[in-house]
């Protein structure tokens, strides 16, 4: 069993502190998925959080700590304090918790939410039903989380008792909560560091003492420490992403919508005629009606965010301040409609998509081929294209003439080349000839996701600099398409390989891009690295237009034999590597900072997480708060 010392010394820590202050990247990520020991006795674990404590008293809190700073600062805590690495994922969640607990603290009760997990109730016999917010544990009391959650809700928070959460930021978007606490296993808090931590969201967490997901434990009266944190005031007021993202996530609400971007035909929402749909509503309207409905629902909006955060961080980067929410009220309606028309474009892209690949849903109801019919699909996606443009070009006059002409090329290119991609794509799965070198699928990638990305940054920055200072206005966008093509191309390969992850939660089977016939960097890498029989074998697959849980295994296990999967993730390293190297010489500081959190956010790689319990399985817990 370790052991530490009773003083660890903190001396070497001051300088790993100030050598971060400098905004630029001092080392790369580090895989840490392997480095979740949890300290074994509960005085080293009091011994290390009291340590992480003082650590962070001396940390920058005007912006949000990176995972990397994280890492740095946690390794050198746990050098002097002698002990080893394994304890690594630990200390980095006990040193964000530390690093935000005053600010969340300053977040009044009915503004934060309680994540707690499945795993700490009994596994054998727990009696409690399932409500809109997870387990209904009120009624039950027969574990802990009955007083976590009862405790949590008469002071007033939300409570979800749930796996772990792509859905948590989406609550912190939907502007119902402003800082979580967190109860969960270091597989589940090392992802949610990324996308919770990254983005400037007051977080606390206490890691359960095992990971192993059956009537696990975790330090009670710390949890119950961290559910009463309150104070009046916080002097920290850390840069935040989360007023940028609420304001794109705005944009799509039904009233702005039609604020920003007034119907020509002046139709309802199809929400609106009384479950007609389209066939209440006059022919010439409905193809609008269609178009409008289907931007205002769903969708990350991550697009949209690019460009406003881009065109906030030339222009001072006050969207990101304490007073941000306050500040993006001010912003130019011809800004919000330029972040509008790249997801306009991305979303008539889905709609020709679904059509393409014959999908049955998007967002969680029928596609709009399915629903309407493949020729009205057509015209609609064709609609959201001119619609988009025109969101544009109306603007020139308060954008800029020059401005304007400068997007509508970019955005032309990128429709053009998502276009080239896409078409790729399809005469490659409909050919016979199923051949594929990796530079030919990289090539693929590069046209069919980059494009969107660099339309959403460089809108944003075009736009920023007609609005900065001179000095800013003078700065080299040269690197824009280079930096969106290296996390385009890595974004797509982590698509790749979480297509063989699977997905637990939705139930959703993996290989599913084998079994749709896409060209992808895995199937060309496993041409490259089978034998002369492997490879043959791998092509008679493919020949066979089967559709089978068997054919999928068999492709599994030609890509394990030609180490398909660990080669992939090499290559998602060295295009991420490459994206750092630019952001590294970006200036100013705020959009270097955006160009590190785009990479950290968009690059993001699941955490390995075990199996879920069959019972967890069968519950499908919807959120809608209050």
């Amino acid at each position: 069993m370790a052991t530490a010392p009773v003083n660890p010394p903190v001396s070497h820590l001051a300088a790993e502190i100030a050598g971060l202050e400098g905004g630029k990247r001092k080392t790369k990520r580090r895989d840490t998925s392997r480095l979740k020991q949890v300290p074994e006795t509960r005085e080293l674990r009091d011994l290390l959080r009291s340590r992480c404590r003082e650590v962070a008293a001396k940390l920058d809190k005007h912006r949000p700590i990176t995972k990397d700073e994280l890492e740095t600062i946690g390794r050198r805590t746990l050098e002097e304090a002698g002990l080893g690495e394994g304890y690594i994922g630990w200390t980095m969640v006990v040193l964000a918790s530390e690093f935000w607990e005053s600010q969340v603290a300053a977040v009044p009760f009915h503004r934060r939410l309680l994540l707690l997990p499945h795993c700490l109730k009994h596994a054998e016999g727990c009696p409690a039903d399932y409500d809109d917010f997870g387990l209904d544990c009120r009624k039950c009391g027969a574990c802990s989380i009955a007083d976590f959650r009862t405790r949590a809700e008469d002071l007033g928070y939300k409570v979800l008792v749930a796996e772990g959460s792509p859905i948590v930021l989406k609550i912190i978007v939907s502007g119902h909560v402003d800082a979580i606490v967190g109860v969960a296993c270091l597989n589940v808090l090392e992802k949610a560091i990324d996308k919770i931590l990254l983005a400037g969201v007051p977080c606390g967490a206490v890691p359960l003492l095992s990971s192993d997901c059956r009537n696990t434990s975790v330090d009670e009266d710390w949890v119950m420490q961290m559910v009463n944190l309150q104070q009046a005031a916080s002097e920290a007021k850390t840069k935040s992403y989360v007023h940028l993202m609420r304001a794109a996530s705005n944009l799509f609400e039904p009233t702005e919508l039609d604020r920003l971007v007034p119907r020509l035909r002046g139709g309802p929402l199809l929400s609106e005629v009384n479950g007609q749909g389209v066939r209440a509503l006059d022919a010439v309207a409905g193809t609008e009606a269609i178009a409008y409905d289907f931007l205002a629902k769903g969708g990350k909006h991550s697009r949209p965010f690019i460009t406003l955060a881009a065109y906030d961080a030339l222009t001072g980067g006050n969207g990101c301040s304490a007073e941000g929410a306050e500040h993006l009220k001010q912003l130019p309606d011809y800004v919000k409609r330029a972040a509008l028309s790249i997801e306009t474009f991305h979303k008539a892209s889905l709609v020709h998509d679904d059509i393409e690949d014959d999908d049955q849903f998007r967002y969680g109801d029928e596609t709009i081929h399915r629903k309407y019919g493949v020729p009205t699909a057509i015209n609609v996606g064709d609609y959201m294209i001119g619609l988009g443009y025109r969101m544009i070009s109306r603007d020139a006059k308060a954008m800029g003439p020059e401005a304007a002409a400068d997007i509508l090329d970019r955005l032309a290119d990128a429709h053009m080349k998502l276009s080239e991609g896409q078409g790729a794509e399809l005469l490659w799965r409909d050919s016979l000839q199923k051949q594929l070198t990796p530079l030919d699928a990289l090539k693929i990638y590069a046209l069919k996701t980059s494009p969107a990305f660099e339309a959403a940054l460089y809108s944003g920055l075009r736009l920023g600099r007609a609005a900065a200072s001179a000095s800013v206005a003078e700065f080299d966008d040269a690197w824009v398409p280079k930096f969106a093509q290296h996390i385009g191309v890595a974004f797509q390969i982590l698509n790749d390989l979480n297509d063989w992850r699977g997905d637990n939660h939705n139930k959703l089977a993996a290989g599913g891009d084998v079994l749709g016939g896409r060209p992808t960097v895995l199937w060309a890498l496993a041409l490259e690295g089978l034998s002369t029989k492997g490879r043959a074998e791998l092509l008679d697959l493919a020949a066979r237009k089967e559709s089978s849980p068997q054919l999928v295994e068999r492709v599994r296990r030609l890509y394990e034999e030609a180490g398909v999967f660990g080669k992939a993730a090499k290559l998602v390293d060295k295009y991420q590597e490459r994206a750092e190297a630019l952001a590294d010489e970006v200036r100013p500081e705020e959009l270097r900072r955006l160009m590190y959190y785009l990479i950290d956010t968009v690059l993001e790689r699941p955490a390995e997480t075990p199996a879920i319990p069959v019972d967890i399985l069968a519950a499908n817990p919807t959120i809608v708060p209050a």
